[in-house]
C-alpha cells in the first residue's frame, strides 16, 4: 500500500506533528510505502494536483484545520477526479463535531477521523479494503455501502506515554524555526470555546521521557521549543519539575509555554523569579477581564487571581509575557474590550493579542450558539459575525484594532511610545485607529519606517508632548536620520557636552554623535552615539544632558 501524506500548512514556518506522530507508530510495517508532499495554502494548486497524480497513491491522508480547509478541499476534489480509486481519509480539529454533512457534501472523501489517530489510523489501514470492519475503528466517521452515516465516536489514546515519539519518525521536520513538544493531552479547564474544553482526563508524559526527547531536540540544534500543554501550570509539582528540567538546556533553548495566571502559587512564583533571561516565553490565557464573560465562557479560575498573577508575570524582567483577548465572546462589549486593552498595557504585557472568536466544531459554545446569541460564519474559520453585545460593525473595529496593536504595540520599536500614549490619553487608541482607517492605512501592510512616520506626524499634530518620544524610538530603531521623525536631530560636528548622564552603553571618542534637543535651551536633550567603523545602524550609546 502506498500512502501519500498531503502536508498542507498555512506557511512554511509551520509544520504539523500529525504525519510523524502517525508514521512513528507504523514505521516498522514494511508493507506500507509512505510519501509526503509538503505545500502551503499560498501555492498554486495545479502543480500540487499533478504531483499527487504522478505519485499514484492508494491512500491520500491529510490534516484538516481552520486555515487549510478551503485549499485542501479544492486540491482533493480535483485529485479524486484523476484518481477515482484512491481512498481519501482526513483527520484534525475540523472533525471534532458532527461529520455527516461534510461527508455528504464532499462525497469524494472516504472517511474522517474524530479524535486522536495514533491507534485508530493504523487499525483502519489494516482493514481499509474491508468496509465491514470499519465499524470497529474508534473515531472513524463514514458513509457505508447502503448510504447510511456511521459514527464511531471519539478516538482517545489510553496510554499516551506508550506512544512512539514523533521525533523517531523519518518524517519529523528538523528544519523549521521551532519544534513542538507535546507533554500532555487534555485540559483541566472547561472553556466553552476551546476544543480541549471537555477533554478529560489530562494525560502527561513522565519527566524522564520528556528529558530524553529534549536531549534529542537539543542534539539537533533546535533553539525554540513550543511546549504543547493547554495549561502548563495546572499541576504545580509537575510544572516546577519541568522548569528545573528546562534549566538544563539553558541558554541553548527557549521554551514557549501557555500559563494560567490565576494558578500561580507562591512556590511557583519563586521558581519563575530564579529563571535566567531567555529561557521562557509565556502566553498568558486571559481572554477577557470581565467576570461575567469568563463565567459564561466557563473558564475556570478567579478573575482577581488572574489579574494579580498577570501583574506578577509582567514584572519579571527576564521573560516576556503575552496576553490575549477574544472579541466576540458572549457579554463582551467593544467598550469593555478597549478598556481591557488599556489595562493590559498598564500591566506591561509584552504583547497584546486580540483575536476574533471562532466557533470551532465540537465546542460547547458552537452547540449553544443560538442560546448565547452568537451569529457566526458557516465557513472556516467560523468567525463570530455579531452577538447581542457587539454589532458586526463593532467587530470590524475590533479586527482593525487588532491590526493596530500588531503593527505598533506589539513591535518593540514603538511599544513604549504607544504604552505612554495609551495610558496618558485614554482616547488616543481609538482616535489613532480612526485616523489610520480614514486614510485606508489600517488595512495596508506597512514597513517599520512608514509606521513611524505616520505615528510621528499624528503626534506632532495632536499630541506634541510625545513627539520627541517618537523621535527617540525612531533613532533607537536604527531608522534614517534624514527622514521627518528626525527633523530636529543635529548630526554635524556634535561634541560631547560638559555634563551628561549616561543611560546606555559606554562613551568612546570615536563614536559619531547626534543630538536631539528637548526644549529651546540648546544644551538639554538626548545624545546618541554610533559606531563609525561598521555598518551598525542602531546607536550603541545614549545619554541625557
Amino acid at each position: 500500500m502506498k500512502i501519500l501524506w498531503l502536508d498542507l500548512n498555512s506557511s512554511y514556518a509551520h509544520s504539523s506533528l500529525a504525519l510523524p506522530a502517525l508514521h512513528a507508530q507504523m514505521m516498522d510495517d514494511t508493507s506500507i510505502q509512505w510519501e509526503r508532499l509538503s505545500t502551503t495554502i499560498n501555492e498554486n494548486l495545479g502543480p500540487v494536483v499533478c504531483q499527487i497524480q504522478q505519485a499514484q497513491p492508494d491512500v491520500i491522508a491529510a490534516t484538516n484545520w481552520l486555515f487549510t480547509h478551503e485549499q485542501l478541499i479544492h486540491i482533493l476534489g480535483r485529485v479524486s477526479r484523476l484518481l477515482p480509486q484512491c481512498q481519501i481519509v482526513l483527520g484534525g480539529p475540523e472533525f471534532l463535531g458532527g461529520n455527516e454533512e461534510f461527508l455528504r457534501v464532499n462525497s469524494f472523501v472516504t472517511a474522517v477521523f474524530r479524535g486522536e489517530g495514533e491507534e485508530s489510523f493504523p487499525q483502519w489501514v489494516s482493514c481499509s479494503k474491508d468496509l465491514s470492519a470499519w465499524k470497529d475503528v474508534p473515531g472513524l466517521c463514514y458513509i457505508d455501502a447502503d448510504g447510511v452515516y456511521q459514527d464511531n465516536g471519539v478516538a482517545k489514546v489510553a496510554k499516551f506515554e506508550e506512544l512512539i515519539a514523533p521525533e523517531e519518525s523519518s518524517f519529523f521536520n528538523w528544519d523549521k524555526p521551532f519544534v513542538q513538544l507535546e507533554t500532555t493531552r487534555g485540559c483541566f479547564n472547561t472553556c466553552a470555546f476551546c476544543v480541549s474544553g471537555g477533554e478529560k482526563p489530562v494525560r502527561s508524559l513522565s519527566l524522564d521521557m520528556i528529558e530524553k526527547r529534549l536531549e534529542r531536540i537539543h542534539a539537533n540544534g533546535i533553539k525554540n521549543v513550543r511546549v504543547l500543554d493547554r495549561t502548563f501550570n495546572y499541576n504545580i509539582r509537575h510544572a516546577k519539575a519541568l522548569l528545573q528540567l528546562f534549566l538544563k538546556f539553558a541558554p541553548d533553548i527557549c521554551f514557549h509555554l501557555e500559563i494560567h495566571p490565576a494558578l500561580l502559587t507562591a512556590e511557583l512564583r519563586e521558581e519563575l523569579r530564579q529563571l535566567p533571561k531567555g529561557l521562557l516565553h509565556l502566553e498568558a490565557g486571559i481572554q477577557s477581564l470581565r467576570e461575567p464573560v469568563l463565567e459564561t465562557s466557563r473558564r475556570a479560575g478567579k478573575l482577581a487571581d488572574a489579574l494579580e498573577g498577570l501583574k506578577f508575570l509582567c514584572t519579571l524582567p527576564q521573560m516576556e509575557t503575552h496576553a490575549d483577548l477574544i472579541a466576540g465572546l458572549p457579554l463582551y462589549t467593544l467598550s469593555d474590550m478597549i478598556e481591557d486593552v488599556h489595562t493590559l498595557a498598564q500591566y506591561g504585557a509584552g504583547e497584546i493579542q486580540l483575536e476574533s472568536l471562532k466557533l470551532l466544531p465540537g465546542t460547547e459554545m458552537r452547540r449553544r450558539a443560538a442560546e448565547l446569541g452568537l451569529c457566526f460564519s458557516p465557513y472556516p474559520p467560523y468567525e463570530v459575525l455579531q452577538t447581542r453585545e457587539i454589532s458586526a460593525n463593532e467587530l470590524q473595529t475590533a479586527r482593525q484594532l487588532s491590526r493596530l496593536l500588531d503593527g505598533y504595540y506589539n513591535v518593540k520599536a514603538w511599544q513604549e511610545v504607544m504604552r505612554s500614549l495609551m495610558l496618558e490619553h485614554p482616547e488616543f487608541l481609538i482616535s489613532f485607529l480612526n485616523h489610520l482607517a480614514e486614510h485606508n492605512w489600517i488595512e495596508q501592510p506597512m514597513s517599520l519606517e512608514r509606521r513611524g512616520v505616520i505615528l510621528y506626524e499624528y503626534c506632532k499634530s495632536n499630541y506634541p508632548h510625545h513627539q520627541d518620544n517618537v523621535t527617540v524610538a525612531w533613532i533607537e530603531a536604527g531608522l534614517s536620520l534624514k527622514k521627518q521623525p528626525a527633523e530636529k536631530v543635529r548630526t554635524k560636528g556634535q561634541k560631547p557636552p560638559q555634563y551628561w548622564t549616561i543611560l546606555e552603553g559606554e562613551y568612546k571618542e570615536n563614536l559619531r554623535l547626534c543630538f536631539l534637543p528637548l526644549d529651546h535651551e540648546a544644551d538639554k536633550g538626548y545624545w546618541f552615539g554610533f559606531e563609525s567603523e561598521c555598518q551598525q545602524v542602531k546607536p550603541v550609546f545614549k545619554a541625557l544632558s
